[in-house]
């Protein structure tokens, strides 16, 4: 059986770990958690790469991360559905790691394998813990479920951001790793629309915006369901004025 993980992120496609929640992982890897990655599709209708390429890179980025592991688990890519064989794959994938906190897909993306693959994600997440549930493993649920909110145009504020200042060139290292997907002259990808600018600055100028909120110079925002619980209000971080 395979440790307990500490942080899953199952997101749809190889690199979409990498510029939602790159940060975060770094972060988490830095911090001595064991964080493993769950890409849902090989990416096989891309524009660009090819699924054995896109594999590759997405190797070498888990290697930049850091992270203890990551597997694809070869569904449908642009026909990620919430129905039974995606459930059961993702709950699978679930009760092998025995993750302590999984973050995925904001419920509201630009892709539509990424709207579906929130749902899936936390669907999965609450069947993993039912006994009879007709997949592989112990069964086992996630204390908590993320949702990474970063490049919403959204009105909705994030619920927390992670400062990854110090995680950030990092991250883009491990962006660079999809080098099929991105360069130099990429204007947009993923959740990120185009301003003119190089992909890389956009990100940059995201995540600063991001960090901004908790007076960092960059971050992540996540979202969740439920209101996040505060243990000592003395310690609450982010300067009011």
């Amino acid at each position: 059986m395979l440790p307990a993980t500490d942080l899953l992120a199952i997101f749809a496609h190889p690199d979409d770990a990498e510029l939602l929640a790159g940060g975060t992982l770094i972060k988490a890897v830095d911090q001595g958690h064991r964080v493993v990655a769950v890409d849902l599709t090989r990416g096989e209708l891309g524009s660009k790469g090819t699924p054995a390429l896109r594999a590759e890179e997405a190797l070498a980025a888990a290697a930049v991360i850091g992270l203890a592991g990551r597997e694809c688990l070869g569904l449908p890519d642009g026909r990620l559905a919430n129905h039974d064989d995606g459930r059961r794959a993702v709950v699978e994938a679930i009760r092998r790691h025995r993750p302590r906190v999984v973050i995925t897909h904001y419920p509201i993306g630009r892709h539509p394998d990424h709207r579906a693959a929130s749902e899936l994600v936390r669907d999965a997440c609450f069947l993993s813990g039912l006994a009879n549930y007709p997949a592989d493993g112990e069964r086992h649920r996630p204390d908590k479920v993320c949702f990474a909110f970063s490049y919403r145009e959204d009105t909705v504020k994030p619920t927390f951001v992670i400062d990854t200042s110090a995680q950030f060139e990092r991250k883009l290292q491990a962006m660079q790793c999809f080098a099929s997907q991105w360069d130099a002259t990429t204007r947009q990808g993923g959740e990120v629309y185009p301003t003119g600018q190089p992909l890389w600055d956009l990100v940059r100028t995201h995540d600063a915006r991001a960090g901004s909120l908790i007076r960092t110079a960059y971050g992540e925002p996540f979202w969740t369901a439920e209101t996040v619980p505060v243990d000592d209000i003395t310690a609450l971080g982010g300067a009011t004025l």
